[in-house]
C-alpha cells in the first residue's frame, strides 16, 4: 500500500488517474486516504488540468461535510473527545479531516496569491475560498478563513493588483465582505504597528530591524491598495450580502422571524425593521471603516504612500468616516512638516476647519510660509491655489493679512514662469476686489501716513525713517519674514505687478491690464476663477497663443541689417555689440583688433 501511495504522489499521475482518485473519494469513505494524494497536486507549479481536477474533487468532498468538521479552536483543544455523540475513533477522524481541510484552504490561498498561478486556476481557487467563507455554520460569515486569506495577501511580496481587481469585480460589492475586510485590516495593521517597534508576534521574518521595516513598507503598500479598491459606502443603495444572515445578530434574526409570523400590519413592521437594520448596518460599517483607516495611518508609511493618502483623504475617506474630526492629529502633523506634504495635507485640513469646526492656530502663518517659487512647479499646485483662493475669501480676514498675501505673491511674480504669473494676477485680482481696504497697495504715496500698519510693533522702522527709505526707492516689505504681521506689507506697494505690463509673454501682459480697473466697484467687476489658470504651463500658454486670432500682424522692417539684438537708443548708456557708426573710437579700435587677430593667427601657425 505504501508503494501505491508513493507512486500516486509522484509526477507520473495522468488526468484519468486523478479523476479516478476523485471519484473514489466521493463514492466511499474507505478511499479517504486519497485526500493527501489530491492535496499534493494543488500548487501553483502543478499542471493546470491536474490542479483543476484535484481542486474540484476536493471541493466537492469538503462542501457537504463542513458543518460536521470541528472548528480550528476545537481541534486544537480536542473538545470533541468528551462529546457523547462520537466515540474516540470518530473524533480522531474528524480532527484529521479538520487538518486536511486547513491544508486544502492553505493551498487555495497559496494558488490565489502566487504570481506563478495561471489566471483560470486563480479564479477557481478564489471562488472556492469564498464558497467556504459563505458556508459557515448557521449561515454566518467564516471570518477565520477570510482573515487568513487577507493576511496572506498583505504579506505577499509580489504584485497583487490582478487579484484585487478580481476581488473588486466579484466580492467587494457585498457589504459583509467589505465589513470583514476592514476588520481584518484593522487587526493586521495593529500587529504591524507593533512589529515596526519590535520584532514580536512572529510578524518579522528576520531579527534584522531593517528587514522588519521593509516588511512594514510592503504591507503598507498592499493595505492601501486594498482600501482603495473597496468601493465607498453608499447609504442610499441596497446592501447585498454574500452570506445568508450577513452581519445581522441573533437578536435581529429573532425579530425577523417574529415579523414573518405577525399578522397585524406585517408590511409596516417589516418596513420599520428594515429601516432600523439598515441604519444599524450603516453605523457598523462606518465604525469598522474608521478603525481600519486609523490603524493604517498609524503605520510608518513610505513617502509615496503618504502622498497618495493625503491626496485622496478628503474625497475618498473623510466623507464616509463615523467622525472625520478624529483625523485632525494626522493632518496637523502632516501640515507642520512643510513643503509638498503640507500642500497635500491642506485639502483635508480645510475640510475639517470648514465642515467640522476644527480650530487650527497659526493656520495662515503656515499657509503664508508655503508661498515659495517651488510651489509653482509642484505636481498638485492646481488644487493648492484653488484652496489658497478659497482660504482668502472670508470678509473677516484682517487687512494686514490680505496685504501680506498680496505682496508676497506680487514679489513671487518676478521669479515664476508665465503660468505662475497668471495665477498670481488672478489671486491678487480677487483679493483687491474682496478687500477694498488694501487697494492703496496699487498706488502707495510716500507721504500717505494713513496707510501705515498701526498693528505693527515698535521694533519696525519709524514713520520718518520709512518715508526716507521710500524716497530712496527701498521697499519696506521683508520677503524673508515668515510672520505676515511683521512682513511690512502695509508700508509697501504692488510695484512688481506694474512690471508685468512689460512681460515678455503676451498672455501675462494682457491679463495684468485687468487690474487697472477700479475693483472697489463690485457691481461692475467679477471674481476671476483661479481654477482656469492653476493648471497652466508653457505648453498650454503656447497652444492658446497659436489658436488666438491676430488682427494686426507685427512686421519687422530694417533699412540696414541689424548687428545686435537691441539698439543703443533703447537703453541709453549701454552698448550691444559692434556698431559701425563711423566714430573715431571705432576707427581707433579696429586696427588694434586687426593686429590682435594677426597675432593670434601667427601664434597658431607657430604652434603647429
Amino acid at each position: 500500500m505504501a508503494k501505491t501511495k508513493t507512486k500516486r504522489k509522484g509526477e507520473t499521475l495522468t488526468l484519468d488517474q486523478v479523476k479516478t482518485l476523485g471519484n473514489e473519494l466521493l463514492s466511499s469513505r474507505a478511499h479517504v486516504n486519497n485526500l493527501p494524494v489530491l492535496l499534493s497536486l494543488l500548487s501553483p507549479s502543478s499542471p493546470l488540468d491536474l490542479a483543476l481536477e484535484s481542486l474540484i474533487s476536493l471541493q466537492s468532498f469538503f462542501t457537504p461535510i463542513i458543518p460536521e468538521i470541528p472548528s480550528s479552536f476545537a481541534a486544537r483543544s480536542k473538545s470533541l473527545a468528551s462529546e457523547e455523540d462520537f466515540d474516540g475513533a470518530e473524533s480522531v477522524y474528524k480532527l484529521w479531516l479538520r487538518s486536511r481541510f486547513d491544508e486544502f484552504v492553505n493551498s487555495l490561498i497559496e494558488i490565489t496569491v502566487s504570481p506563478l498561478s495561471i489566471e483560470a486556476l486563480r479564479d477557481v481557487s478564489l471562488d472556492a475560498i469564498m464558497e467556504f467563507v459563505k458556508l459557515g455554520k448557521e449561515g454566518k460569515f467564516q471570518s477565520a478563513i477570510y482573515h487568513r486569506f487577507i493576511q496572506n495577501i498583505i504579506q505577499a511580496t509580489s504584485s497583487v493588483d490582478t487579484l484585487l481587481e478580481l476581488m473588486t469585480s466579484k466580492y467587494f460589492k457585498y457589504i459583509d465582505v467589505c465589513y470583514f475586510t476592514y476588520t481584518s485590516i484593522d487587526k493586521i495593521a495593529q500587529r504591524y504597528e507593533s512589529a515596526s517597534m519590535s520584532d514580536i508576534g512572529g510578524m518579522s521574518l528576520q531579527n534584522n530591524g531593517e528587514m522588519s521595516q521593509s516588511r512594514v513598507d510592503v504591507a503598507a503598500h498592499v493595505i492601501f491598495k486594498i482600501l482603495s479598491h473597496i468601493p465607498p459606502l453608499d447609504s442610499e443603495a441596497a446592501y447585498a450580502m454574500l452570506c445568508q444572515f450577513g452581519l445581522s445578530s441573533k437578536k435581529s434574526r429573532r425579530s425577523s422571524k417574529v415579523l414573518v409570523t405577525t399578522e397585524d400590519s406585517p408590511k409596516l413592521e417589516e418596513a420599520n425593521e428594515e429601516a432600523t437594520s439598515l441604519g444599524h448596518l450603516t453605523k457598523k460599517i462606518k465604525l469598522k471603516f474608521t478603525k481600519a483607516w486609523l490603524s493604517f495611518l498609524k503605520l510608518p508609511l513610505p513617502l509615496d504612500v503618504y502622498k497618495e493618502v493625503l491626496v485622496t483623504l478628503h474625497q475618498n475617506v473623510m466623507p464616509y468616516m463615523a467622525n472625520p474630526a478624529i483625523l485632525c492629529d494626522f493632518l496637523t502633523r502632516s501640515y507642520d512638516i512643510g513643503g509638498v506634504i503640507s500642500v497635500m495635507a491642506l485639502s483635508g485640513l480645510f475640510v475639517l476647519m470648514t465642515q467640522h469646526g476644527l480650530e487650527y492656530p497659526k493656520f495662515y502663518e503656515k499657509l503664508y510660509a508655503l508661498l515659495t517659487p517651488a510651489i509653482f512647479m509642484a505636481k498638485h499646485r492646481a488644487k493648492f491655489f484653488q484652496l489658497l483662493d478659497t482660504c482668502l475669501k472670508s470678509a473677516y480676514l484682517p487687512a494686514y493679512l490680505a496685504a501680506a498675501f498680496a505682496k508676497k505673491l506680487s514679489r513671487l511674480s518676478l521669479s515664476v514662469p508665465p503660468s505662475g504669473a497668471l495665477i498670481i494676477i488672478a489671486i491678487i485680482h480677487n483679493l483687491l476686489r474682496r478687500h477694498p481696504s488694501i487697494n492703496f497697495l496699487v498706488h502707495q504715496m510716500v507721504n500717505d501716513e494713513s496707510n501705515k500698519d498701526e498693528s505693527l510693533n515698535s521694533t519696525e522702522p519709524s514713520e520718518s525713517s520709512s518715508i526716507s527709505y521710500a524716497t530712496q526707492g527701498v521697499d519696506l516689505f521683508n520677503s524673508e519674514e515668515t510672520d505676515p504681521a511683521k512682513s511690512g506689507a502695509m508700508r509697501s506697494s504692488l510695484w512688481e505687478i506694474d512690471t508685468l505690463r512689460h512681460h515678455y509673454c503676451p498672455a501675462v501682459s494682457r491679463f495684468v491690464a485687468s487690474l487697472e480697473n477700479d475693483l472697489t466697484v463690485r457691481a461692475k467687476t467679477t471674481e476671476v476663477t483661479v481654477g482656469d489658470f492653476s493648471s497652466g504651463s508653457y505648453s498650454t500658454i503656447f497652444q492658446q497663443e497659436i489658436r488666438r486670432r491676430v488682427k494686426q500682424v507685427p512686421l519687422a522692417f530694417y533699412k540696414v541689417n541689424p548687428t545686435s539684438l537691441f539698439c543703443e537708443s533703447d537703453f541709453p548708456g549701454w552698448t550691444f555689440g559692434k556698431q559701425e557708426t563711423g566714430h573715431k573710437e571705432n576707427e581707433a579700435i579696429n586696427p588694434i583688433e586687426e593686429d590682435g587677430q594677426k597675432t593670434i593667427k601667427r601664434q597658431r601657425v607657430e604652434c603647429c
